[in-house]
């Protein structure tokens, strides 16, 4: 006896799900941050200096979940946009520590309209939006940071 096996429908991949939900998401910051002169993952790093100034490139890496090696590139073309600078940290020599410029300053007020405009575009409510993200903080979790 056989059992014809079928794999679940592409819309009931969780996997998909995410995949193309990210995809809108990061299209609807798209014209936004064009207007900054910012990619999205260079937002993401200002986003974290903005919560805290003066973290080294590895604290940046780890909060976002990433390698440092791939945030050291956006780094530099912020410095290079005149939002951060990096300077050395007394502890850790091989480290840099990033400040913000007063112009990586004025910025967040920007980056609060973004994330107004992001808000009013996704279409829910205050209470299903945290809901959502402490159900996406678990299984980012349960898969392993």
């Amino acid at each position: 006896m056989t059992t014809d096996l079928h794999p679940p429908l592409l819309a009931q991949h969780l996997c998909f799900k995410l995949y193309s939900t990210s995809l809108k998401m990061t299209q609807l910051y798209k014209p936004l941050l064009t207007e900054l002169k910012l990619t999205y993952p260079q937002y993401l790093v200002m986003v974290v200096l903005w919560e805290e100034e003066g973290l080294g490139i590895k604290d940046v890496a780890e909060r976002l979940q990433q390698d440092p090696g791939s945030i050291t590139p956006l780094v530099k073309r912020l410095e290079a946009g005149g939002y951060v600078i990096r300077a050395r940290d007394p502890a850790d020599e091989r480290n840099r520590v990033l400040s913000l410029t007063q112009a990586g300053k004025d910025l967040r007020a920007d980056g609060v309209r973004i994330s107004q405009c992001i808000a009013l575009a996704c279409g829910i409510s205050l209470a299903d939006a945290e809901q959502l993200s402490i159900g996406l903080d678990l299984l980012n979790k349960n898969l392993g940071e």
